[in-house]
């Protein structure tokens, strides 16, 4: 037995037991004549002493040739610390070493062991196992799982079944790129790693399985953003004979018992806003409802004067900054320069100053006199004191700048407090998007969303009108859960494949499998797909994901740990029959 007890479980009833404890030196203390060890294994620490008048002397010798993170086992006695130390759970006694066993040297870390550790990032990935004994990552993977737990908990009290889909499948259009896998056994063609088991979990419900999850990798080749890894983990899961408010009072019940059971938070029912709303009042379709600044459009009261750049814009819009009078000329400058940044990319930006006394200052005084502005007010919510943020320009684009300083502001302020949840349903998202590059309709979600009953004939006549029965969960800002009624009948799929530009032989070849079972007595059924490290993180009160991941991959998608991506030899090509021609 390498132990008898935890590091973190000794207390005062423990005193004079005899106990075996085994983990790592976190940190030693020579006083000469006695030597106190910090012995920490995932349970907490436990503080060792060695006392030259009660320790045999071999085991003083061995005690002081241990260095930061040696692997060792004591025996001892649980004796009273003379100085308690109120900060550690076993902060009343020590073990009175009597044996030591070395169980393995290590090299000195590249880092501290600490919670606040002298190593970047780039060396704590490198290092990753390493990294992982300290309390911040490790404490994060403990809560995932219990996360974890609770969801499979709740689902499976409601009659949910976990089952396990394929990793190897077909390639699909779902939106990004995926991960091929070439087949040795077929030469020439691949598997596709699955970006979601989107039509494994239709097919389950083909299949009569009535109510399905799953906790699963998911695959997409996408360029990276700083929070974003090539495989990510979802929480699939179907229900068949079910209507969009099924689907939503199931899954706001599970978000309720994981705010509860973790957070320890109660939530009264979440609010419902569309899709068509949340992009008007906030620039977005996951709006962070934690505090107002709600956007508010000016064209009717800033497009009657001489000022070209909103008479020719498409959409003038504010937001007022509370407080934000206070600001000083170079304070609003530096927020002029923000928003003409390339990650935001406005052209400028025009404020008004709303101050105590009633007036208005504005950077375009010349334009619009006291009445204009009181006007502009009252269309953002601005009061006294407060600064009237107005940007202007073609209307997507617009309201994209306008969200991201609506953000930043927030954060300024101090609004975006991690330990509050307002979380949301949006509706009614378009069914189909318009890319202007190629002026053709692609699928928002995924081809197999129903559109909204009573709107499929309006695919003919005004494709971009039509709604989608879909729906997205948002918490502080953050989707963390979208799904949708699916389409369970092959005429109105095949109609769907049509106005997506698909010929009959290209969704025979795509979606064959798919199309011939429902054929077979397909229910009507639908789903949704949380983001299980985007959800830990969020109840984590954290803004990266990384934390939360066992083993992540950097901005560039590279396990720097492992060193992966990697070449393979030539003779493994071979057997793939793969010949590689890299351009450079």
């Amino acid at each position: 037995m390498y132990r008898t007890h935890t590091c973190g479980e000794l207390r005062a009833s423990h005193i004079n037991t005899e106990v075996t404890l085994s983990g790592w030196v976190q940190k030693s203390r020579d006083k000469g004549f006695m030597i106190w060890v910090d012995l920490r294994d995932r349970y907490g620490i436990t503080q060792l002493i060695f006392d030259e008048e009660r320790t045999p002397k071999d085991i003083i010798e061995k005690a002081k040739t241990l260095g930061r993170e040696f692997v060792v086992q004591v025996t001892g006695t649980v004796i009273e610390r003379q100085s308690k130390n109120p900060n550690m759970e076993t902060g009343d006694v020590e073990v009175l070493v009597t044996k030591l066993d070395i169980l393995n040297k290590a090299k000195l870390p590249p880092f501290t062991i600490e919670d606040e550790t002298d190593g970047g990032e780039d060396i704590r990935m490198k290092y990753r196992y390493l990294d992982i004994r300290r309390n911040p990552v490790k404490d994060s993977l403990i809560f995932r799982h219990k996360v974890s737990m609770e969801v499979r908990k709740y689902l499976s009290d409601k009659g949910f079944i976990d089952v396990e889909t394929p990793y190897l499948i077909k390639s699909t259009p779902e939106g990004a790129r995926d991960f091929l896998v070439p087949s040795r056994m077929n030469a020439g063609q691949f598997y596709a790693l699955p970006q979601s088991p989107q039509t494994f979990k239709q097919l389950l419900m083909v299949g009569g399985m009535d109510k399905y999850f799953q906790i699963v990798k998911c695959f997409r080749d996408e360029d990276l953003r700083a929070d974003r890894q090539p495989e990510f983990t979802q929480i699939d899961c179907e229900m068949a004979f079910v209507e969009q408010e099924d689907i939503l009072e199931i899954f706001e019940g599970m978000t309720r018992h994981l705010l509860k059971e973790i957070n320890n938070v109660e939530v009264d029912k979440f609010p419902r806003m569309l899709f068509d709303d949340a992009m008007r009042l906030y620039g977005n379709d996951k709006p962070d409802i934690r505090f107002g600044m709600e956007f508010g459009e000016l064209n009717e009261v800033a497009q009657h004067k001489d000022f070209k750049v909103f008479n020719d814009a498409e959409l003038v819009v504010g937001i007022a900054v509370p407080g934000g009078a206070s600001y000083t000329r170079k304070e609003i400058d530096k927020l002029i320069e923000w928003v003409k940044r390339p990650q935001v990319g406005a052209l400028g930006m025009v404020y008004v100053k709303c101050n105590e006394d009633g007036s208005f200052k504005s950077s375009v005084d010349k334009f619009y006199d006291e009445e204009d502005l009181a006007k502009w007010a009252e269309a953002t919510g601005a009061k006294s004191g407060d600064l009237i943020c107005v940007l202007s320009g073609p209307t997507t684009k617009v309201r994209a700048q306008l969200s991201a300083l609506r953000m930043e502001m927030a954060e300024r302020l101090g609004l975006r407090d991690p330990k509050v949840f307002a979380p949301l349903w949006v509706i009614d998202f378009p069914l189909l998007e318009l890319d202007e590059e190629t002026g053709h309709y692609h699928a928002m979600h995924h081809p197999f969303t129903s559109p909204k009953p009573g709107q499929l004939e309006l695919l003919d006549t005004d494709p971009g009108a039509v709604k989608a029965n879909a729906y997205d969960l948002v918490l502080n800002g953050n989707e963390i859960g979208g799904g949708s009624i699916r389409i369970h009948d092959k005429e109105t799929q095949a109609i769907m494949f049509k106005h997506l530009g698909f010929t009959e032989e290209e969704a025979k070849a795509q979606f064959g499998f798919l199309m011939d079972a429902f054929e077979y007595g397909a229910p009507p059924h639908g789903g949704l797909a949380f983001g299980l490290d985007r959800l830990v993180a969020i109840l984590g009160g954290q803004e990266t994901i990384r934390d939360f991941i066992a083993f992540p991959k950097n901005n560039s998608g590279r396990d720097v740990m492992i060193d992966a991506p990697a070449t393979i030899d030539n003779e493994q090509l071979q057997e793939l029959s793969i010949k590689l021609d890299i351009k450079a």
